[in-house]
């Protein structure tokens, strides 16, 4: 087993749970497994429409939340002023007529950093893949670009343990200090794991159950089952945080230790 990194953030992110085709469209707080399993089919030019979803059912995810980002909502309208068959499309594949009226939200100036945990030749695919995708990754929609550096490092021995002690934070470090007034030289970062962490990772787990595990992406048919997240807050060394000036040339460092490993 080994992993891959990737990065998540730039100026928007939405990662929708509840709400396919609905009025509201929500987002998420963090990434869900589904739009990470859709963003690694696209990169490999697996259709909406074909199976092979199986192939994804080894990866194990850890998410550490970096930055939440500040939630945003955006009314948003399509295909008003036109004739009903240039009007917006039906999940039926008709046309509905009218224009549609949406509340969008999103995540703006999030940061999320994944391990994704699996068999070698599974991670060696997708970091094929994701270097050089079929289908360009986003972040939840279309319109959400991510930011480089994306695929921050293609292949490491234990990736979550790379996420709790390595791979760069991305935000300033506040002023920290026990009670008798030293610096502790940690931060708490909140993380997301698949499976019940080690308690010596931070403190006990708070258990959440979420509906975002993907059975079918066809457009007529999706489909989706529920798991379980333990998250956590656990305390990282303040040395992975710094200036923001800094921030790009830290992951650039980070990310170019695979080159000379």
């Amino acid at each position: 087993m080994s992993g891959l990194l990737l990065r998540l953030a730039g100026p928007l992110q939405s990662w929708g749970e509840r709400s396919a085709f609905a009025p509201v469209r929500d987002t998420a707080p963090f990434p869900t497994r589904s739009a990470l399993i859709g963003l690694f089919a696209a990169a490999e030019g697996i259709g909406r429409d074909e199976a092979g979803l199986n192939r994804y059912q080894d990866l194990r995810l850890t998410v550490r939340v970096d930055r939440p980002g500040v939630r945003l909502v955006d009314y948003h309208t399509v295909g008003g002023g036109f004739p009903k068959d240039r009007t917006a499309a039906t999940s039926q594949g008709s046309n509905k007529g009218a224009a549609v009226i949406t509340r969008r939200h999103y995540l703006s100036d999030a940061v999320f950093v994944v391990a994704v945990t699996a068999p070698d030749d599974t991670i060696e695919r997708l970091a094929d893949a994701l270097g050089r995708p079929h289908w360009a990754p986003y972040l939840g929609r279309r319109s959400c670009v991510p930011d480089e550096p994306f695929l921050l490092r293609r292949h490491v021995n234990d990736p979550e343990e790379e996420l709790r002690t390595r791979v760069p934070l991305s935000r300033t470090a506040p002023r920290a200090t026990d009670d008798d007034g030293q610096d502790t030289g940690t931060i708490t970062v909140e993380f997301l794991h698949e499976q019940p962490p080690p308690s010596s990772h931070g403190q006990a787990a708070d258990v959440i159950d979420v509906n975002d595990v993907p059975l079918s992406f066809a457009p007529h048919s999706r489909s989706h089952t529920s798991r379980r997240l333990h998250r956590t807050h656990v305390p990282v060394p303040r040395s992975l945080a710094g200036p923001p000036h800094t921030l790009i040339q830290r992951l650039i460092d980070y990310a170019h230790l695979e080159d000379s490993a």
